[in-house]
Parts: structure tokens; C-alpha cells; sequence
């Protein structure tokens, strides 16, 4: 994990203003802007690739066939507030909340976001970024773990901006949602070949 430091706090309009001049392109990068820090990561590994496009396609088939909401991947930045703007791996947005979906980004908390741990992003995953979805409201959050084989999932404590650990699902579990109800992923499917 890298950081950028040229100002001492960052808004979304410098992001955005930077991304236009191009300061980001060369080479591209993801970056995220977590309280007014301008914050760079490494491209993602072929394992947190290959993860993040079969929990994508079982995400994406269930809410198609269930006519629920959309579902994007990064990068697309979640813009939670003028100094928060995150990249998270899977972002769900609910067809009930579908205003928060604008065509530059996601301005509001979706209603479910994944995120794919890595050496480099573990500790803004786990910590930083676990403390502004829930500060934020996004009501169910997914840590999985390549190295470990699991996926830990939480849910929004009853008017509490923190999370509660409802399972923590290992490679041979079939993964379930509170938001996404009815929603079962086989995790071996999604860890096989790793």
C-alpha cells in the first residue's frame, strides 16, 4: 500500500480534477481517498482475480434472475462524502435505492460491498475500510481471504454504525446473505484453482 502525499487533505473534486490531468494514467493505478488520504494499491494478483470474477458471475446471475438491483466491480468509485471515496472489488446496489446511481459513480452507501483481501490492501480492508462502511451505512460487508479460504461477512449492528460478524464461511461452506436473501454460493467452486 502506497501513499500519495502532495497536500495534506484531499477532496473528491482534487481526485477527480488529478484523474482529468492525467496524474493517475501512467501507470494506472487504483487509488482511494479515505478521510482526505490520497491512498494508491498495486494492480490485483491473478488469484484475487480469479475470486473476483466467480463471485461476481454468482451475484450477478442471482440478482438478474431475481430483478433485484445492479451489481459493478471496480474500479467505480463509491463516493460516501467529500472525503471518502472508495473502490470496493463488488459493489450491490438495491433497485430500491437505484438513485444513489449516477452515470460518473455511486454517490451513497450501497447496500452490500466485497472486498478481496491482499498483503497489500489487508489492513485498509480489515480496518479502515470496515469502520467507513459501517460509519456510512452499507449494511452488509464481505472480507474474503485467498490465503485463508474463507469469507467473513457482517452485517450492521440495529442503529450502530459498526459491524457484528454473523459467520465466518471456510472454503467448504455455502456462502449466504442477509441482504441478498436466498443467495447461496458453493465457496469451493469459487476457491478451487488457487
Amino acid at each position: 500500500m502506497e501513499t500519495v502525499v502532495e497536500k495534506g487533505r484531499y477532496t473528491y473534486e482534487d481526485y477527480i480534477k488529478a484523474s482529468e490531468e492525467g496524474m493517475f494514467l501512467t501507470p494506472p493505478k487504483r487509488y482511494e481517498l479515505i478521510e482526505g488520504e490520497l491512498l494508491m494499491a498495486p494492480s490485483p494478483v491473478t488469484a484475487h482475480q480469479r475470486i473476483l470474477i466467480k463471485l461476481l458471475s454468482e451475484i450477478f446471475n442471482f440478482i438478474t434472475q431475481n430483478s433485484l438491483g445492479e451489481v459493478f466491480t471496480s474500479p467505480y468509485d463509491v463516493v460516501l462524502d467529500e472525503y471518502n471515496v472508495l473502490q470496493p472489488d463488488i459493489i450491490f446496489v438495491s433497485k430500491e435505492r437505484a438513485e444513489i446511481i449516477t452515470e460518473k459513480n455511486i454517490k451513497g452507501a450501497p447496500d452490500l460491498v466485497v472486498e478481496i483481501i491482499s498483503e497489500s490492501t489487508a489492513y485498509r480492508d480489515t480496518i479502515q475500510k470496515k469502520r467507513l462502511y459501517a460509519r456510512f451505512g452499507i449494511k452488509e460487508y464481505w472480507i474474503v481471504a485467498p490465503d485463508d479460504k474463507l469469507v467473513e461477512v457482517y452485517v450492521l449492528k440495529d442503529k450502530e454504525d459498526a459491524y457484528s460478524l454473523v459467520k465466518i464461511y471456510l472454503e467448504d461452506h455455502v456462502l449466504e446473505s442477509t441482504v441478498l436473501k436466498g443467495l447461496k454460493i458453493d465457496l469451493k467452486k469459487i476457491f478451487q484453482h488457487l
